[in-house]
């Protein structure tokens, strides 16, 4: 029986998921793909994977986890496909709409509200189908929190109008001074302690990694048709906005990011964040 392994099918993880689905790792694993990055979670919470991408928060709401090393889907600087869209600057925003594919995005938000602006609006989830129009993003919402590709494809349709576009990688780099990291590998404990072969499975997603890596020029071919944008973007996107490690500053970003959670009371208690 393989391993079940979970991720998000957007093109943020796509050189995370490549060796699964096109390359060297892709008759050695069941691999299990899902546009949210939310419901790979509840997969792996759930025991319908063994190992899946899953939102950095999810590592304090599901007890029992370890965290592969070295491997992050995370951002420096700019990231472009987690965004607020705003109708007014967001000192002034008092209805937000969420979208529930990610718990670390929405956190994030609220995070971000409490701590630059001393407030947190009225938020309420709702999903975003692939194709997020301006015409039906805000309902009765004054801003919209959008992640992913129908992030990318909204940045891009939003330029020229009257729309305020509020990166959630800068924003955390301007209030924090560090990258932030969305999402990790993580496996579930009670594998762990029955999995002989972990060490080579923590190989293997490394130099899947790397494959996807030396990929990005096939995978930015791919996605065009799909996102409707030119490969040049998509290209720059996967070298430039997405960092795929988790080095010294992404792991203190992270720390960062769980700690003001905490502060913020948006988790109950600080889970240890245990590595294979």
């Amino acid at each position: 029986m393989f391993m079940r392994i979970a991720a998000s099918t957007y093109l943020n993880s796509a050189p995370l998921v490549y060796s699964f689905t096109q390359g060297f790792l892709r008759k050695r694993y069941d691999f299990i793909g899902d546009e949210a990055p939310s419901r790979c979670a509840e997969m792996l919470r759930a025991g319908d994977c063994e190992i899946a991408l899953i939102p950095v928060i999810e590592l304090q709401r599901i007890p029992g986890l370890r965290i592969v090393p070295e491997i992050a889907v995370a951002s420096k600087k700019r990231v472009r496909s987690v965004l607020i869209a705003s109708r007014r600057p967001l000192e002034e925003v008092r209805r937000l709409r969420l979208d529930p594919a990610s718990r670390t995005s929405q956190t994030l938000v609220k995070i971000l509200f409490l701590r630059r602006y001393g407030f947190l609006p009225e938020c309420a989830e709702r999903a975003f189908g692939p194709l997020v129009e301006v015409r039906n993003l805000f309902d009765d919402a004054d801003a919209a929190l959008v992640i992913g590709d129908p992030a990318m494809r909204l940045e891009a349709s939003a330029r020229g109008l009257d729309l305020k576009i509020y990166d959630l990688a800068e924003e955390w780099r301007a209030m924090t001074g560090l990258p932030f990291v969305f999402a990790v590998w993580a496996a579930r404990e009670d594998v762990c302690d029955k999995a002989p072969g972990l060490p080579s499975l923590v190989d293997d997603l490394i130099a899947a990694k790397r494959e996807g890596v030396d990929h990005i020029e096939q995978i930015a071919t791919q996605y065009t048709s799909e996102l409707e944008l030119p490969r040049s973007e998509l290209l720059d996107y996967l070298s430039q906005n997405v960092n795929y490690d988790l080095d010294d500053e992404n792991l203190l970003g992270m720390g960062a990011y769980i700690d003001l959670a905490h502060e913020c009371g948006l988790i109950a208690q600080k889970l240890p964040m245990l590595f294979l």
